[in-house]
């Protein structure tokens, strides 16, 4: 692998596109660092430090959130856009019939994905900032009056710092290496990782030696994991015949191929949804803690507790959520693919199975065989922290499933396409 790299290093155009990639992820943390004015520093580190929510989130910003810098929500708006426009294809004819119009189609449908995110990084952006007040970090923050002016200053920076870094991402796809939104999250979740470190150790001082190996131990076999998981697939064999003129005469000739379907094919999406959800209900509980109605105030606490991340409700509920959203994202991609339909116009078949509905019969029920191992896997990675904190006793750490699948899927990816790029020009690549 040492070699490979130092192989792709030593081609101008490699190296060309590295540096470039390099170089904007480095442009990327300088902005992570720009602050929004009007942000008591010290309070808000210390409600982070207090809220395992915040910490996670902070995690994937690489240290933006905890800055309020303009940087402080990523590029994860425009990843919400994307699943929105994912799910709203298949439902609205308008969109799939764009969808299916080649490159113009997906032009159009990135272009609509790109004008949803302004919206909703503004919402984002407001939403924060009232949360944050509320902790008592911020004060002003409201559309009325005299702070009516410095609240939309704070959510109009925010919201151009979101569509700043999907500008760098796509600049990093088009003249870089792997996919760049992509590697804008990976760099923000690497950036904390030193971070991390340091509490690792702070924590083995205090006489958690066992602990911190342990933590790590499980640490390292989730990755093992995640690269076997996102890694395996079901092959299906696929016969293909052409027709040939020669002589006056036609002649048959096939050839064999396979379709690969993964065995996750949601990612980490159904993480990110039912983290979404699970968020939802304690939120809204904690404006309703302080009612004057004693039965709303009675019930707002029940369900903080329930709802507290550091409950085994939580994570039951949170673990079972993703196996759900693991079939449902997985059967909405799926569909939208149209496999059997786009193998019969091109002349393929699977061996035994009757081309048409049929064969859309056996994929579904393949692709639903599959998927179950696929689900399971996510649930148990979503709850790997809970049952990482339970068994090591380490507080001070966080293992996030989601950032970890970014991170190892993130590293696959960018390995993939410099097997790709070595493998044009007659090197060796990474895989062997």
């Amino acid at each position: 692998m040492l070699e490979a790299i130092l192989n792709a290093w030593r081609l101008p155009d490699l190296r060309q596109k590295l540096l470039y990639t390099f170089g904007l992820l480095v442009v990327f943390r300088f902005v992570a660092h720009v602050p929004v004015p009007g942000v008591d520093v010290a309070s808000l580190n210390r409600l982070f430090q207090s809220n395992q929510l915040l910490g996670m989130l902070d995690l994937f910003s690489g240290g933006a959130m905890r800055n309020l810098s303009v940087a402080a929500m990523g590029v994860y708006p425009y990843i919400t856009a994307s699943i929105i426009m994912q799910l709203m294809v298949p439902v609205i004819p308008a969109l799939e019939a764009l969808s299916k119009e080649g490159e113009f189609g997906r032009h159009r449908i990135n272009q609509y994905t790109h004008w949803l995110t302004v919206p909703l990084a503004a919402l984002q952006a407001f939403g924060q900032l009232i949360l944050l007040q509320s902790s008592g970090v911020l004060t002003g923050v409201s559309l009325q009056g005299t702070s009516l002016l410095p609240t939309l200053a704070m959510v109009f920076s925010m919201t151009a710092g979101t569509i700043f870094l999907v500008w760098l991402g796509e600049l990093i796809t088009e003249n870089g290496i792997g996919n760049g939104v992509s590697i804008i999250i990976f760099g923000g979740i690497v950036a904390s990782l030193p971070q991390l470190a340091g509490q690792g150790f702070v924590g083995a001082t205090g006489g958690n030696f066992m602990g911190i190996i342990a933590f790590t131990a499980i640490g390292v076999a989730t990755v093992a994991a995640i690269v076997f998981f996102q890694e395996a697939q079901r092959r299906i064999p696929v016969q293909y015949t052409r027709s040939l003129f020669r002589g006056g005469r036609m002649y048959r000739q096939g050839g064999a191929s396979h379709i690969p379907l993964r065995v996750n094919s949601a990612g980490m999406i159904p993480l990110i949804f039912a983290a979404s959800i699970m968020i939802l209900p304690g939120t809204i509980a904690s404006y309703f803690t302080v009612s004057d109605v004693a039965w709303v105030a009675n019930a707002a606490q029940v369900l903080n507790r329930i709802f507290d991340a550091d409950s085994w409700v939580y994570w039951s509920l949170y673990g079972l959520l993703v196996v759900a959203f693991t079939f449902f994202y997985t059967l909405v991609i799926f569909q939208q693919q149209n496999l059997s339909e786009n193998l019969q116009k091109n002349g393929g078949f699977v061996p035994g199975i009757r081309p048409g509905r049929p064969t859309a019969e056996y994929f579904n029920l393949v692709l639903l065989r599959i998927t179950w191992a696929g689900a399971v896997f996510l649930g148990l990675i979503a709850v790997a922290p809970f049952l990482a904190q339970i068994i090591t006793n380490v507080r001070a750490l966080q293992l996030s499933s989601t950032g970890l699948l970014i991170v190892v899927g993130v590293v696959l990816d960018t390995m993939r396409q410099l097997e790709a790029q070595l493998l044009m020009r007659n090197y060796e690549g990474f895989i062997r």
